[in-house]
């Protein structure tokens, strides 16, 4: 095409229509689309090692729980095992234990707990709880024969002077809470499983 002035003047040329319009995928939304595909994988990638590296190894996965032998526990005595590097205290009531705490007026409790809320069902005569006073974390006597019961006939801290009874509620002391209880399971009639 020539303008008036005699000089050639290029020709427009119109961009191909794209089928479908603005509806459609172009090739360049493929490639953007590839692109973040494949950063994430990236990420992934390098991120998937860094974080697999925090989870717990075999060692203490192996300490996540503990099998207890419950059959040589006699009514009225205890045994102390170890459950994540704590002290864990299993202990077989007597018939006159379990009548004392299930005789204790709930509502006078500062950490109000029936007996029955802190074993398993049918076997309300084992008691399982960590051995760590609920005060500073010290470890209360009267899992082993002949310690100090303290005068609820239960778990004595002498640290401080926290009384637990039978069922391993605290009674008197400093202590703002029961003894714990852990996460447990009968695997068998002899056998519980902590974790």
């Amino acid at each position: 095409m020539a303008d008036t002035t005699g000089a050639a003047t290029p020709d427009i040329v119109a961009e191909p229509q794209v089928e479908g319009g603005d509806d459609g995928v172009r090739r360049r939304d493929f490639i953007n689309i590839a692109a973040v595909s494949a950063a994430g994988f990236g990420g992934v990638a390098v991120l998937y090692p860094l974080i697999s590296q925090m989870a717990p190894s075999a060692d203490v996965l192996a300490e996540s729980s503990t099998e207890v032998d419950v059959s040589a526990i006699e009514p009225g005595q205890a045994i102390k095992a170890i459950f994540r590097k704590q002290p864990l205290f299993v202990r077989r009531l007597t018939d006159k234990e379990i009548a004392e705490a299930n005789a204790v007026n709930i509502s006078s409790l500062r950490d109000p707990q029936t007996l029955a809320e802190r074993t398993k069902e049918g076997h309300q005569d084992l008691l399982v709880t960590m051995g760590v006073c609920t005060h500073l974390g010290c470890v209360p006597l009267g899992a082993a024969e002949g310690e100090n019961k303290g005068e609820f006939g239960g778990y004595f801290c002498p640290c401080h002077g926290s009384h637990y009874d039978t069922a391993a509620r605290i009674r008197k002391g400093p202590a703002p809470l029961n003894l714990q209880v852990p996460e447990y399971e009968f695997t068998s009639d002899t056998v519980i499983t902590v974790g």
